[in-house]
């Protein structure tokens, strides 16, 4: 079984390779252009006004990355538990590997996962802890994101394109949020629903038999989570909104030193809520390289900040996440790992948890 799912998971890398490495080729074709469109002398001077200030908005991303920590420690149940530094060191070293490894998105969530599991916690506990976080956040993306487009087609004139894309966001952010909305409530298991589905239409339906028992038993952690845990939600919730006032906080600041002019409360929380449209569309691509410069170069050119503006704060955002980053693979190597081992790591985890069989998980028996 090991060597079964050790040979899946190299042929899925094998696949995902060429495709992670022709977005990341992408990406920094789009950057350099959109420096040179930007202008390097003026992106250079913008860059060189942060100044020792780069020290606060680093502090600002290390706290935005402490709240969402401690979100996640909450979405533990008994008798699982996971310390904060220890949760911490974990978050930091997956957000290293999602970020580095093209394609990075498989590998972030269960690269955390495994990491925090080495501390003695059964991977499925520490992965459905970080699904349930996962939920809350992306609720709260969802609601971000929304309020950002609504108050960007109500406050300003928009291009067409622009326009037509904030209609867009709207629409699929209301759609999200009732469907999660009425997923949640009324412990809907569609993940169940749609592997009966396609195995009652003979779609491989042997392998997806296997899987329905685990993957039922997947969605009763998360619904029992939802049931058992309400008291909870009150403290993931805030973690939630700290996360995004941190956001607003550090473009509020990298605004005003590119600047030299004090931004207003409304153009940094435009300017965090296409970072957050494009961080959780454009996962895919290393950095978001060439995608943020784009996002954000439009956007400060709608605000009147000039596209240099908008491209500087997306690069000092890069350096920022460089940083964190960097942090993330020295812990991983003081723990005598690497970037590649580390995510066959979490393949193995992951794929070992799904290849158990079901079975009532103490914390669901009554």
């Amino acid at each position: 079984m090991e060597e079964r799912s050790k040979a899946e998971g190299d042929a899925r890398r094998g696949r995902l390779g060429p495709a992670g490495l022709l977005f990341a080729l992408a990406g920094l074709v789009l950057f350099a252009y959109f420096v040179w469109r930007a202008g390097p002398a003026e992106v250079w001077t913008n860059i060189t006004q942060v100044g020792w200030w780069f020290a606060p908005i680093l502090l600002l991303a290390g706290l935005r990355f402490a709240v969402r920590v401690q979100a996640w420690t909450l979405c533990f149940e008994e008798p699982h538990r996971l310390g904060f530094w220890e949760a911490f060191k974990a978050y930091l070293i997956g957000d290293a590997a999602g970020n580095v490894i093209p394609l990075g998105i498989v590998v972030s969530e269960p690269t955390k996962a495994a990491m925090a599991s080495r501390r003695g916690i059964p991977f499925a506990a520490t992965f459905s802890a970080i699904a349930v976080e996962n939920i809350f956040y992306m609720l709260s993306v969802a609601l971000f994101i929304l309020s950002g487009a609504a108050a960007l087609l109500l406050s300003f004139h928009l291009p067409k394109v622009l326009r037509y894309s904030s209609y867009g966001i709207v629409v699929s952010a209301v759609v999200f949020l009732a469907f999660g909305f009425y997923a949640v409530r009324r412990e809907w298991r569609f993940l169940s629903a749609a592997l009966r589905w396609t195995a009652a239409r003979g779609l491989g339906k042997k392998a997806l038999e296997r899987r329905l028992a685990r993957v039922g038993s997947f969605e009763e952690r998360i619904y029992g989570f939802y049931s058992r845990n309400r008291r909870r939600f009150p403290g993931i919730l805030l973690c939630e909104a700290l996360f995004h006032l941190l956001g607003v906080a550090e473009g509020y600041l990298t605004i005003w030193l590119i600047d030299g002019a004090r931004p207003t409360a409304l153009s940094a929380f435009l300017f965090e809520s296409v970072n957050r449209i494009i961080t959780v569309v454009f996962k895919f691509v290393p950095l978001r390289a060439g995608i943020d410069e784009l996002g954000t170069g439009r956007l400060a050119q709608v605000l009147a900040f000039g596209v240099a503006a908008g491209v500087t704060l997306a690069i000092v955002r890069k350096a920022r996440m460089l940083f964190w980053m960097a942090v993330g693979v020295v812990l991983l190597l003081a723990r005598g790992l690497n970037l590649r081992t580390v995510a066959a790591e979490a393949e193995r985890a992951q794929a070992a948890a799904l290849g158990e069989k079901a079975r009532p998980d103490p914390v669901t028996e009554t």
